[in-house]
């Protein structure tokens, strides 16, 4: 589709998708990917706030490809946390968490993750608050994480839509690689 070099420089076929859009849709044709949602918030869990970070993360979940249904919902309780990923995690490539992020006492959503997780990954979280800067100067108080756990990818984002929005335009650039990659995929 591309070829370069010679005296014309670099020929591309005009038919040709671009790099990145055709790397995107081999990544994403080689994964038949399950995704769970869980929102981990005392509010949503008590019925007195509807869910709509959880549901938003879904539906972009859905459009990534992911095979995904509806958001689990926990209080911010550190065993029902635990056990909502633990259950989940049995059967999907990728759990992600919204709620539970901040600087509150009851925040307890990534310290939960982490001790779960065989081993973290740094990038993901650095990432999210990144993208949020440009949103907020708030989203630098965000504890964003993410971690592997077997080969199922866990990722804790903010409880606000904006932050699930900010969040998905990261994910949508990485996550389909990161699974492929950890189920034992090729580069």
């Amino acid at each position: 589709e591309i070829k370069e070099g010679g005296k014309s420089g670099i020929w591309r076929h005009p038919e040709a998708k671009d790099r990145k859009e055709a790397i995107g849709e081999r990544i994403n044709k080689k994964i038949a990917g399950r995704a769970a949602v869980i929102t981990a918030s005392d509010r949503c869990f008590a019925g007195r706030t509807e869910d709509l970070s959880g549901k938003l993360l879904a539906e972009g979940l859905k459009r990534f490809g992911f095979k995904t249904s509806k958001p689990v919902i926990v209080p911010d309780e550190r065993e029902k946390i635990s056990a909502a990923v633990l259950r989940l995690a049995k059967g999907a490539d990728v759990v992600i968490l919204t709620g539970g992020t901040g600087l509150s006492p009851r925040d307890i959503t990534p310290e939960t993750v982490a001790g779960l997780c065989d081993r973290l990954i740094p990038g993901i979280g650095e990432a999210l608050r990144a993208a949020g800067q440009a949103a907020s100067p708030l989203s630098s108080l965000s504890r964003s994480l993410a971690g592997q756990l077997g080969k199922t990818l866990i990722i804790c984002l903010p409880g606000s839509q904006g932050g699930v929005r900010d969040a998905l335009a990261v994910l949508e650039e990485i996550l389909p690689h990161a699974v492929h990659i950890a189920k034992e995929g090729t580069h």
